[in-house]
């Protein structure tokens, strides 16, 4: 992670929200490649989820709604986190991220050990207990350490387990709900009637136009309204780099069926469907993996949700859910708003609320997924056989921020320079395109290979030389390269992006 991190920084995929000012933490800034790569996340998922099909449309809603959606949805009682403060230090932790164990010696209870959630918590549980043995210099068999959260933690526990700030016990809370909208005022007053929320999440703007959807969109179930668009939560522990922040941008689908549909076979060509077009951005198989939510942690409304899992370098975590969710939204914004959210079924002739299928992913997480999928160093050798290490982001072409690099073999030849920037012209209008004519042509290469670039196209003294206009490509991943003509690489790039 330290090494994306850093080439994030120095090739102008991410920064720190804020960074002169010393940065703000839970917020980031997407540079220039970085703002490329996002969009092209967002363009292949809305061409794929939208336009290819038919039986989906889209819609924006605002980011700021009347407060009453999130009162309905239930966000304002229960969109919460369990909080847990260290009073020595102010540290705050998530309750569901801070574990502990009882450290036990022969079958006594000897004191507790604490750790954050991590690749290894219980191994950093353990390392912590016999750490604690060793410096308590009690003799005796130390028991395997039995991992719990924070949620779990009995009272007279707390006073107990020592803060992982300071090492000691006695400073850490009693976990409290802790509700993670961002709130601010609407109007010139700042009284109790001006209160609103940022959206924490794009799902409900998608409920309460449904209705106008079906009105306007000559719509049929089964049926999706899709959105694009950020989201705000205020998490206690932003981690993890882009993984878990503060402002997000979602991706989110909501899929409207039938109360007698099959639900269940809905849900899952659902997860294929997700899972296919995670791999047609370059997702390999082998990083992802299924999460099915237990039923006694579903909500009380969820008929089943399926959380798509990634192998990131801190661990296996949640890339995308897809939830069965009911009619709970639905009705609920129908109850609190009077307003019935129904559709009139042809063939029995009566009304009643669609159940719903709900596919949602962050484009953060997917911006970083396909970073971790795609970075690798890797030792290479020239043609002299000198041996020199290689960065190279090995990103599918429909997503890599240029999708060509057009290279003049050399800058002060007019006849090279001239038919670079003559083929430069006709790729950027419709494509990402790079004209780089600084450093020689291995040193070029290799910056192209670093920002995740497919193909570099050399502009040599064959092209102008040699009959047929053709120039040589080079291929990032393997780095062979051959000869090409224009209209083959207007076909290549036809092909793979898409």
């Amino acid at each position: 992670m330290d090494a994306l991190v850093a080439l994030c920084k120095r090739r102008g995929f991410i920064f720190q929200s804020s960074e002169i000012y010393g940065g703000f933490n839970g917020f980031f800034d997407y540079g220039p490649l970085g703002a490329e790569l996002k969009k092209n996340i967002r363009d292949c998922w809305w061409d794929d989820m939208v336009r290819r099909r038919e039986d989906i449309v889209g819609i924006e809603t605002s980011i700021i709604m009347h407060p009453k959606v999130w009162e309905a949805s239930g966000h304002v009682a229960g969109f919460t986190d369990p909080l847990v403060d260290c009073k020595v230090s102010k540290q705050r932790y998530r309750a569901d991220q801070l574990f502990f164990a009882p450290v036990v010696i022969d079958g006594n209870t000897v004191g507790y050990v604490s750790a954050l959630e991590g690749d290894n918590t219980a191994g950093d549980l353990q390392a912590a207990a016999e750490a604690l043995k060793r410096k308590k210099a009690i003799q005796g068999q130390l028991a395997p350490v039995q991992p719990r959260d924070m949620t779990e933690a009995k009272p007279e526990e707390i006073a107990l387990i020592p803060s992982p700030a300071t090492g000691e016990p006695g400073s850490l809370t009693e976990p409290r709900s802790f509700n993670m909208m961002f709130q601010t005022n609407v109007g010139a007053m700042t009284d109790g009637s001006s209160v609103a929320y940022l959206r924490p999440e794009t799902a409900q703007g998608m409920f309460v136009d449904f209705k106008n959807v079906v009105d306007t969109g000559r719509v049929k179930l089964p049926f999706g309204i899709a959105q694009i668009g950020k989201s705000f939560r205020n998490e206690i522990t932003p981690r993890n780099f882009i993984f878990r922040s503060r402002e997000f941008e979602q991706m989110e689908m909501e899929y409207f069926i039938h109360e007698d549909a099959d639900w269940a076979k809905c849900h899952e060509e659902w997860i294929v469907w997700c899972e296919a077009w995670l791999k047609s951005i370059g997702l390999p198989d082998s990083h992802l993996s299924r999460h099915t939510h237990p039923k006694e942690k579903l909500a009380f409304y969820s008929r089943g949700t399926v959380d798509i899992m990634f192998r990131y370098p801190f661990g296996v975590q949640e890339l995308w859910g897809i939830a069965a969710r009911g009619s709970y939204d639905l009705g609920q914004h129908a109850a609190a708003s009077g307003k019935p959210q129904e559709i009139f079924d042809e063939a029995t002739k009566k009304k009643f609320v669609p159940h719903v299928i709900e596919p949602a992913v962050g484009v953060d997480r997917i911006f970083l997924a396909v970073l971790c999928a795609g970075y690798a160093e890797e030792d290479v050798t020239d043609e002299k056989g000198n041996v020199e290490k290689r960065t190279v982001l090995r990103l599918s072409p429909r997503i890599a921020p240029v999708k060509v690099a057009v290279l003049p073999l050399l800058k002060n030849k007019e006849q090279l320079v001239g038919r670079a920037k003559e083929l430069y012209t006709k790729l950027k209008r419709r494509y990402a395109v790079f004209y780089d004519d600084s450093g020689n042509i291995g040193k070029r290469y290799r910056r192209q290979d670093e920002i995740g670039t497919p193909w570099c196209v050399t502009i040599d003294f064959d092209t102008i030389e040699q009959p047929g206009d053709t120039f040589t490509l080079r291929e990032r991943d393997s780095m062979q390269q051959r000869r090409i003509t224009e209209a083959e690489l207007f076909r290549l790039l036809d092909e793979q992006v898409f």
